[in-house]
Formats: structure tokens, C-alpha cells, sequence
């Protein structure tokens, strides 16, 4: 259900502005969105698990807001990582 550390770094090196850029909303955002779909995989065999589901949407709710925090700062990048990951219309 979690990232593993190989997946996370991949992740990161992938959406990071520069070498050491850990923090930046596109990381964060991709990271999230990784986890979000771990989860919801995980719900497709264990339905009743209203813990789990809890946790879901707090990353899902948090995902949205660096995604608004995202889209009012830096709008090019916002629709380059949107279009990337594929979580938008």
C-alpha cells in the first residue's frame, strides 16, 4: 500500500525542478497521486475497510489543495503536471 523508497525516488527524480528539489508541489502532488492509486487498488479487494477509505480522502483533499496552491501560482506548470499525470479532464 505505501511507497517503497526505489519508487519514491524515482517519483521524485522524474518531477523535480532541479537535483535536490524534494518539496516542490509538483513532487508532492506526483507522490500523492501515487499513493491515491495504491489506495484506491487496494479498495477493489478489501471494500469494508472504512479506515483505509478515511485516509484516502484526507491525501485526496490535500492533493486538491496543492493542486489550487499550484494553479494560482504557476499556471504553465500546473497544466504540464496535470496533462502528465493524467488526473484532470
Amino acid at each position: 500500500m505505501s511507497l517503497n523508497k526505489e519508487n519514491k525516488t524515482k517519483i521524485i527524480d522524474e518531477y523535480a525542478r532541479s537535483n535536490k528539489d524534494t518539496g516542490s508541489p509538483e513532487v508532492q502532488i506526483a507522490i500523492l497521486s501515487e499513493r491515491i492509486s495504491n489506495l484506491t487498488e487496494h479498495f477493489q479487494s478489501h471494500k469494508k475497510d472504512n479506515h483505509s477509505r478515511t485516509g484516502l480522502m484526507r491525501l485526496i483533499n490535500q492533493r486538491r489543495s496543492l493542486l489550487a496552491y499550484l494553479k494560482k501560482s504557476n499556471k504553465d506548470s500546473y497544466e504540464k503536471l496535470i496533462d502528465k499525470l493524467g488526473i484532470r479532464k
